[in-house]
């Protein structure tokens, strides 16, 4: 796990070595490790490392006898395999991103179809005069770029891109309606003007500047439902499983994972117990707040259960108030989702005891329909069945000076790319959400809040084997009796009885918006003089929000809060993160 970033000119001149060094220092936190560069005519490439794999001759970047040089950022799962198949390639490291740079030489753009992992990869080939990106079909790991007038850049994160002066500090109001009332954005745009996302699957080639062609693969299957029954799927699952959370464990140091306590982390905990002779570390996160529900009990004895060490990650009121400053700089690509504040405070504490890697259970609601808007979906409209997000956060508050048009276009272009195709229903909508709430809500919140603290995480249930077997599955083994992720639940119930598989859980939410409202007064006056607020709210209208109780209510004061503090840091420039969230506001509306 690392960071990446490069600068190709377009009038053949050698990139400014200061450019390069600002473009690598603004992502030194994903990568502590180290540092190394690569030069050649007009391209420049440099990686920040996060030495996980191979700690002692995994250097980047990683060079093959064609001349070709690889930097990389994420883990290639199957480079134990890939060594075997590639036979007479000669590698000179053990690291697991060397294999991409032979699978180039041997198959050209192809190569990227023979990986398993999380990846965005940088490969440079002098011969061609190309510049290849490439990014895993899920969309774990980010890379970002820019076209300009001068040349071609990308980085691992945007703020990279605006903090060495390669684009303005700019909104892209799409996708600022996109935000507002999503709390994410989609597709390739992002809510800065002028810098766009790889796709997730998607590989780029660029010659001089330019980007000159692109290609993309799936990451689910594209067919529709097995007609498998109920034995033979679990036969299947469970073998897809145990593949996947093993080869997500290949790691020369350390590892944890987050317990929720809920079906897909109690999942994991079951099956690292089963793979691993020592104890699992596990870091589950609760509330200090009586009136919130708290899971930690109940995450704690299933961890003792199978005899795994626990860390207990309490959050309260002053952590929303002391981090969340902090939390927005991190998250330079927004993603207005308030599970930010535990697992950013999870990453701090991961790197605190000593560890780098830990599991995560991201992707197991898309893949096996764990979301209430799935049983919703594949409801007639009489039965209470309804379009997803058809509602934006923002609907109805009368808090926006211009009703936003097209926030949804990018999720209904998605949506009507998958109709025609021989999908259910629920796996149109499986497929949609992957496509966008995936990689830009879920796991861009875990990148960026694990990386600011230099922490990988893994996510086994994004894995193509587990996808081959958990999308395929037919919508009642996904959802039944009113439950959704059916089969998994069978599976864990059969495994690890304590978790409560089949019960309904109250849930892991984090209670931002009663926070919030018990200094409503206070905080209000400040979100509203904002100049970001200001911009595209009624500034009285905003304070009376935060008066109003209720549940959309308080998410938009919540979406509004965290908006301010990430365009003071990010557009307005005010790179300072010191003091509270009142002492931000504050100082950014008397500067404004």
């Amino acid at each position: 796990m690392c960071g990446i970033v490069g600068l190709m000119t377009r009038d053949g001149s050698a990139p400014d070595d200061l450019v390069v060094s600002a473009l690598a220092d603004a992502v030194r936190h994903r990568g502590p490790d180290g540092e190394g560069r690569y030069s050649s005519r007009n391209f420049a490439m440099a990686q920040t490392r996060l030495a996980i794999i191979d700690l002692e001759t995994g250097d980047q970047p990683l060079y093959e006898a064609g001349g070709a040089a690889l930097v990389a950022n994420g883990e290639i799962y199957n480079y134990i395999e890939l060594r075997t198949e590639l036979g007479g390639a000669s590698f000179s490291t053990a690291s697991d991103c060397e294999a991409p740079l032979h699978l180039y030489r041997r198959h050209g753009l192809d190569f990227v179809d023979h990986l398993r992992g999380m990846y965005s990869i940088a490969l440079y080939d002098p011969v061609e005069g190309q510049l290849v990106l490439a990014r895993d079909p899920f969309g774990i790991k980010p890379l970002y770029y820019s076209e300009t007038e001068a040349g071609f850049c990308f980085a691992s994160e945007p703020q990279a891109l605006l903090e060495a002066g390669l684009v303005d500090r700019a909104i892209n109001p799409t996708a600022r309606a996109e935000l507002l009332q999503l709390q994410y954005t989609t597709g390739a745009d992002t809510v800065f003007q002028n810098i766009q996302r790889v796709l997730p699957g998607e590989t780029l080639v660029v010659r001089d500047g330019r980007i000159v062609a692109r290609r993309r693969k799936p990451a689910l299957p594209q067919t529709a439902p097995a007609d498998w029954d109920m034995a033979t799927a679990l036969e299947l699952l469970d073998e897809a499983l145990h593949d996947s959370v093993e080869i997500h464990q290949r790691a020369d140091v350390p590892y944890g994972m987050f317990l929720s306590g809920g079906v897909d982390s109690s999942v994991l905990l079951a099956l690292m117990a089963e793979l691993n002779e020592q104890p699992v570390r596990t870091f589950t996160a609760g509330f200090d707040d009586p009136s919130v529900p708290d899971e930690r009990d109940h995450a704690r004895r299933i961890a003792h259960a199978v005899g795994a060490e626990t860390v207990d990650v309490g959050i309260s009121q002053n952590d929303l108030w002391q981090r969340l400053p902090e939390i927005a700089a991190a998250v330079d690509d927004p993603a207005a989702d308030y599970a930010i504040l535990p697992t950013y405070l999870l990453g701090e504490a991961v790197r605190k005891s000593g560890l780098k890697v830990v599991l995560t259970g991201e992707g197991g609601d898309e893949l096996f329909a764990g979301y209430g808007r799935y049983r919703s979906v594949v409801r007639p409209w009489w039965q209470g069945g309804r379009s997803m997000r058809a509602r934006g956060m923002l609907d109805g508050l009368d808090v926006l000076r211009e009703i936003p048009v097209g926030w949804r276009d990018g999720i209904s272009a998605a949506e009507e790319m998958l109709i025609s195709g021989p999908m259910s229903r629920l796996q149109i909508a499986q497929a949609a959400d992957c496509a966008d709430w995936l990689p830009n809500d879920l796991l861009t919140k875990v990148d960026r809040c694990l990386m600011a603290h230099g922490v990988e995480g893994r996510t086994p249930f994004l894995d193509p084997r587990v996808a081959a077997v958990a999308f395929r599955l037919s919508d009642q083994l996904k959802v039944k009796d009113g439950l959704g992720k059916w089969l998994l639940r069978r599976w864990l119930d059969a495994r690890l009885p304590i978790s409560g598989a089949f019960e309904r859980k109250r849930g892991f939410s984090v209670p931002v918006a009663e926070w919030i409202f018990a200094r409503g007064a206070e905080i209000g006056p400040l979100v509203a003089r904002q100049p970001g607020i200001a911009e595209i709210c009624e500034p009285k209208k905003v304070e009376n929000l935060y008066l109003r109780r209720g549940k959309r209510q308080g998410f938009a004061a919540w979406l509004l809060l965290f908006y301010a503090l990430w365009h003071n840091h990010h557009i307005v420039g005010n790179s300072g993160v010191g003091g509270d969230v009142f002492d931000v506001l504050d100082d950014a509306r008397r500067a404004a």
